[in-house]
């Protein structure tokens, strides 16, 4: 047989089965795995899917349990495997924090536009809620870039090539810094009202969620458009791409605190103060779901999306798996920015004015009367976690030849055996050991954030403790800095409120100065993804973080506790701290001018040649 006759004969058999198949309708069968996009957009579930994905997709620096990122500032350093020390071994670089994501704007704008073109049987209020939950993610996304890049393009429409070789029409030039932040607030003002159906939920864009964004990017616009030109050379472009008119600052901290007193005078969401316990309090307040302080947070769900943060930062001792590590180590630096109740300042006392130790019946006694929020934040010695007590012990402290030997166990929880029979703890089973992975560096462990749930520390069951967007003690926070700025007398009213809730007396603070507010910030936000912005929105990054190495703001210290080894003596059985600067730490934090904008990838300038580079990079 030819090949020109099998081909033939092979094309009638084909022309025969389609006709047949064709007799029930076949051929006019829609597929049923494929869902058209009238389907899509005329289904209120399958839009929420969709909408899912995109929060899902809502970007962070630091936040959402991110524990290397934590580890990359001054509130921390990493303690886990060696593989990623460089997190204590780098400085910020051209690109760090870097974020330009037009593929989920682009994504964004497409549901927009398939929204008024196919989903023509919505009831018009769904249609409403839907497009405005897009417009608020869309807005979220564009502040994540503006407070990292700078004035970005502002694209609120599909970028469509014609084919026609000229790509001119596709590149948008950057907007003006301030431009991107009157767009942000702009649109949360244009869809505020018709997110109203999601004012219960904190898990979805609600009118109170664009309230927040408001309050929060607004609060930034003002402090750069203040502070960047208090700098004796303020950071600018020639076409404002980068840096905001001195006098645009007042506009933006009224509208901020407009939207801060908005949701707080609407009474929806309250700081949780339910446990006598305001330690605790702190901690159940970001680790309980549904707690009425959360006004929008990402959620998590055991078999259906968990998180990591537990497994990754559990204390040494306590962890359910035999895999699991304790990579996050705060700082000192951290613990002591923690007021005490009287007011006076957090720093701890381990040594008097002559340089001698100073001693202590408990480990935990050199932290007693300090701000709960520490509790609620930090593992420090002489708590629990779990309801199980946690073993914080560098070594034992022995006295001889009218001094005080230090000496550290070679492993953890081993006993110390003396003639005479002290065999008491020698190093704990939670450390302190410098230059060690997967136990504390510094003398402290992770409490915010990390759950206490049973199997959380597990990687077969993991965490499913949600992680706040937005959350009502950052809106008095954000209040109390934006009337400070405006000379408004009821901004040290908001600060204290926050610190009420955390256990100090009543109108604690009578004078209000910024570094209060700022200290404030460090200590509620700690791990929140606030640290990084603030201090360049207030353009000291570059000083704190200098990358010298006799600075203390740019070096991370611990605080390891000695048990005294005196027998017969008063002391013995006491304690002592010794601070330190954990082996581990190789560099000094150095942020320099270029890290106040992020560069912009260079194939991203290759493709625009309209984009003006950021300065110093």
């Amino acid at each position: 047989m030819s090949m020109k006759y099998l081909i033939i004969k092979l094309l009638v058999i084909a022309s025969f089965f389609l006709v047949s198949c064709n007799s029930d309708g076949w051929l006019e069968r829609d597929p049923q795995n494929i869902i058209t996009d009238e389907q899509l957009w005329n289904d209120p579930e399958l839009i929420k899917s969709l909408l899912a994905n995109y929060y899902d997709r809502l970007p962070s620096l630091h936040g959402v349990f991110n524990t290397g990122g934590m580890s990359e500032l001054d509130d921390a350093m990493w303690s886990g495997h060696n593989d990623a020390n460089w997190h204590n071994d780098f400085q910020y670089g051209d690109d760090y924090g870097r974020y330009w994501d037009y593929g989920l704007i682009r994504d964004i704008n497409l549901a927009l536009d398939n929204l008024d073109k196919y989903a023509g049987n919505l009831k018009q209020e769904e249609r409403d809620l839907f497009k405005s939950e897009l417009r608020f993610i869309r807005a979220f996304v564009y502040f994540e870039m503006v407070k990292r890049m700078g004035g970005v393009p502002i694209v609120t429409t599909q970028l469509i090539y014609d084919f026609s070789g000229d790509p001119t029409p596709l590149q948008v030039p950057r907007a003006k810094e301030y431009e991107v932040y009157d767009f942000i607030y702009n649109e949360a003002e244009a869809i505020k009202n018709m997110l109203a159906p999601n004012n219960n939920s904190q898990t979805r864009a609600s009118t109170y969620t664009a309230l927040a964004l408001e309050s929060r990017a607004m609060l930034y616009a003002a402090s750069i458009a203040k502070y960047n030109n208090l700098m004796p050379s303020p950071i600018t472009t020639p076409g404002e791409e980068v840096g905001i008119p001195a006098s645009k600052a007042a506009d933006y901290y009224t509208k901020s605190l407009a939207a801060s007193q908005a949701i707080i005078s609407s009474k929806h969401f309250q700081l949780y103060n339910e446990n006598s316990d305001k330690g605790r309090n702190f901690y159940d307040m970001l680790n309980k779901k549904g707690t009425k302080e959360i006004i929008f947070a990402k959620d998590y769900k055991l078999s259906l999306k968990v998180h990591r943060f537990a497994y990754d930062n559990i204390v040494k001792s306590i962890t359910e798996d035999n895999e699991s590590s304790s990579s996050l180590s705060p700082s000192l630096n951290l613990v002591e920015s923690f007021d005490y109740l009287d007011g006076s300042q957090g720093s701890l006392h381990f040594k008097d004015s002559n340089g001698s130790y100073i001693l202590y019946d408990n480990v935990s006694d050199i932290f007693a009367n300090k701000d709960s929020r520490l509790y609620g934040t930090i593992v420090y010695g002489g708590t629990t976690f779990r309801n199980l007590p946690v073993n914080i012990q560098a070594g034992v402290a022995i006295w001889e030849n009218d001094n005080y030997r230090l000496s550290v166990a070679p492993n953890l929880g081993q006993k110390y055996d003396i003639e005479g029979g002290d065999n008491g703890l020698w190093t704990g089973f939670d450390g302190p050991k410098d230059n060690a992975q997967d136990v504390s560096n510094t003398g402290f462990y992770m409490r915010k954030f990390v759950s206490d749930a049973s199997g959380a520390s597990t990687r077969g069951t993991s965490a499913e403790n949600w992680w706040p967007w937005f959350r009502l003690g950052e809106i008095y926070l954000n209040a109390g800095e934006a009337a400070f700025e405006l000379n408004k007398p009821e901004a040290v009213g908001y600060i204290n409120a926050i610190r009420e809730r955390a256990g100090f007396p009543i109108n604690s603070i009578k004078t209000l100065t910024m570094g209060i507010i700022r200290n404030e910030r460090r200590v509620e936000l700690a791990f929140e993804d606030h640290r990084y912005f603030d201090l360049k929105r207030w353009r000291i990054a570059h000083e704190i973080w200098d990358g010298n190495d006799n600075n203390e703001n740019a070096v991370i210290y611990g605080l390891y506790p000695y048990r005294v080894v005196h027998p017969g003596h008063p002391d013995n059985n006491k304690y002592i701290f010794e601070k330190i600067r954990p082996t581990r730490f190789k560099r000094a934090r150095l942020f320099r001018m270029a890290n106040y904008y992020s560069s912009i990838d260079q194939t991203v300038l290759n493709n625009n040649p309209k984009l003006v580079k950021n300065p110093f990079n």
